[in-house]
């Protein structure tokens, strides 16, 4: 065989193991070309009033990460209730918020919520709180974890690895786009928004689907009632967008998107 046909059957290999490689990608985000996930967290009132009815208006369900101490769980809890009956997910951030007071920058971790002095098993039994509380909100027993303030460690030693059979998964705070290979279901990629224009969270829609990757957006305030605050009309024009390439665009709940991932890990063709 001639180099110019060794070249052209090399190609046309290469070519078929993508095209292969793209459709078990695609299959992973319901045969769309990527996924994106739309997380709240906090449970704060602009949760309830702005954002789970802007998503309503266009039928897209969210992922809303609950703190079981907040008192807008406690003071609107037949609201959450309804929303997790319309298809939203009630997410665990654990019962007290916990965050890392020994690092840079952490001046508002009060000494009962430092997670620098907590133990692996109080850190864990909190998680185990909170999800009895949401169970009995919402009935459900899958759901997933985001980590406060995106801390893992309590003296070196990640706390969540006692809690891989507690939930389908655990988000981060990192930002990156992943294929459902590179995905960490222990600690998955999403962008932490704050003051971002609209333009900002298509773009990162727009690149999630010409690399076939899931995008996580991480939201706080939308329309203000938190210090890191999306726009209402950025958070909007994001809807909009997603709306309006529904056909391409696979938009659902972490906890949904994460039992897709991990089926897919746990398959053989996944370690070819």
């Amino acid at each position: 065989m001639n180099t110019t046909k060794l070249l052209t059957l090399a190609a046309a290999l290469l070519l078929a193991s993508h095209s292969a490689s793209l459709a078990q990608t695609s299959s992973v985000w319901n045969n769309k070309q990527c996924a994106v996930v739309l997380t709240y967290d906090d449970a704060i009132d602009v949760d309830l009033d702005n954002a789970i009815p802007a998503l309503d208006s266009v039928k897209f369900r969210g992922t809303f990460y609950l703190i079981g101490s907040s008192p807008v769980v406690t003071k609107r809890l037949e609201e959450w209730r309804q929303a997790a009956k319309r298809g939203h997910e009630l997410g665990n951030h654990a019962l007290m918020h916990p965050c890392d007071g020994s690092l840079p920058g952490r001046g508002f971790v009060t000494p009962d919520n430092d997670l620098s002095k907590y133990t692996v098993s109080r850190a864990v039994t909190e998680a185990r709180v909170n999800n009895t509380l949401l169970k009995a909100i919402d009935g459900k027993t899958a759901r997933t974890f985001a980590y406060p303030c995106g801390d893992l460690t309590i003296g070196g030693v990640k706390f969540y690895d006692q809690l891989r059979n507690d939930f389908v998964a655990a988000r981060g705070v990192t930002g990156g786009l992943q294929t459902p290979a590179e995905v960490d279901l222990t600690n998955i990629d999403s962008y932490m928004i704050n003051e971002k224009s609209g333009e900002y969270l298509i773009d990162l829609v727009k690149k999630a689907q010409q690399s076939h990757t899931l995008l996580v957006f991480l939201f706080h305030g939308v329309g203000g009632g938190h210090s890191l605050n999306v726009s209402l009309q950025a958070h909007w024009q994001l809807l909009r967008y997603l709306k309006a390439h529904e056909k391409d665009i696979w938009v659902a709940p972490m906890v949904e998107v994460a039992e897709k991932i991990k089926t897919y890990q746990q398959s053989p063709t996944s370690k070819k």
